[in-house]
C-alpha cells in the first residue's frame, strides 16, 4: 500500500474538500495535524474502502496526514498514538510502513502487542513490524493465537516463522490437548508447515 493507492481509494469521501484541505495545511504547517487527525473519521467517515483492502476510510485519511508530514514523522506518531483513541491509534500503527522513519516507532508497536485490544494486535504486525526483533514478533504472534487473531495479518509470516516459533507452538498445542481444546486452524497449519518432515503428527493430534 502506498499513499498514492490510499489517495485514490479515499476519492469517494463525504468531504474530499476537507481531506484537501487538511493535506495541504499540515504540508505547511505541521502541527496542525493534531487538530485534523482526531477529526477524520467525523469528515472522511469510517466505511471500509473498496480499493484499498483492509483499511477505512478515516485510517486511509489519517495515514495521508502523516505521510504528509515534511519531517518529525516519528515524534508526531508518537504523540497521535499515545493521546488518540482506539481507532486513531490504529490508523497510526497502520501507516508507520508509508512513513521514513526507519525502527524509530518499534515501542508504539511493543505498547500495542500489550494491550488486549485485539484490533490494535493485529495492526502492529503488519508490514512495519519487520522492525520487531525476533523474540517480541514470536511472542505477538503466540498472542495471536490465544487471543484468536488470524494469522493471516500477521506480516512476512512464512518467511519469518522458525523453529522456535514452532517450539512455543507445540507447547501451547500441548497444553490445550491436555485440556481438551483445540487450536486454531490457521496455527494449526502454521505449525504443520513448520514441523513438515519432524515425524509430529500435528494436525492428527489436535483433530
Amino acid at each position: 500500500m502506498t499513499p498514492e493507492h490510499l489517495r485514490t481509494a479515499l476519492r469517494g469521501v463525504p468531504d474530499l474538500y476537507w481531506l484537501d484541505t487538511a493535506l495541504r495545511q499540515v504540508a505547511d504547517e505541521p502541527a496542525t495535524i493534531t487538530r485534523f487527525f482526531p477529526a477524520a473519521g467525523r469528515r472522511c467517515g469510517r466505511a471500509v474502502l473498496p480499493d484499498a483492502p483492509g483499511w477505512t476510510a478515516d485510517e486511509a485519511a489519517r495515514a495521508l496526514l502523516l505521510a504528509t508530514l515534511p519531517g518529525d514523522h516519528a515524534r508526531y506518531a508518537d504523540t497521535l498514538y499515545r493521546q488518540g483513541d482506539a481507532a486513531e491509534k490504529r490508523a497510526v500503527l497502520k501507516a508507520l510502513p508509508l512513513l521514513p522513519i526507519g525502527p524509530d516507532a518499534v515501542p508504539l508497536l511493543h505498547d500495542a502487542i500489550r494491550t488486549n485490544d485485539t484490533r490494535l494486535l493485529a495492526a502492529a504486525l503488519g508490514p512495519y513490524a519487520r522492525h520487531l526483533d525476533a523474540a517480541a514478533w514470536r511472542q505477538a504472534v503466540l498472542k495471536c493465537v490465544f487471543t484468536g487473531v488470524p494469522l493471516a495479518v500477521v506480516a512476512d509470516l512464512d518467511t519469518r516463522a522458525d523453529g522456535e516459533l514452532a517450539a512455543m507452538l507445540t507447547g501451547l498445542a500441548d497444553e490445550r490437548h491436555a485440556a481438551g481444546r483445540t487450536m486454531p486452524a490457521d496455527a494449526t497449519a502454521l505449525l504443520d508447515r513448520l514441523t513438515a518432515g519432524s515425524g509430529r503428527p500435528t494436525a492428527a493430534r489436535e483433530a
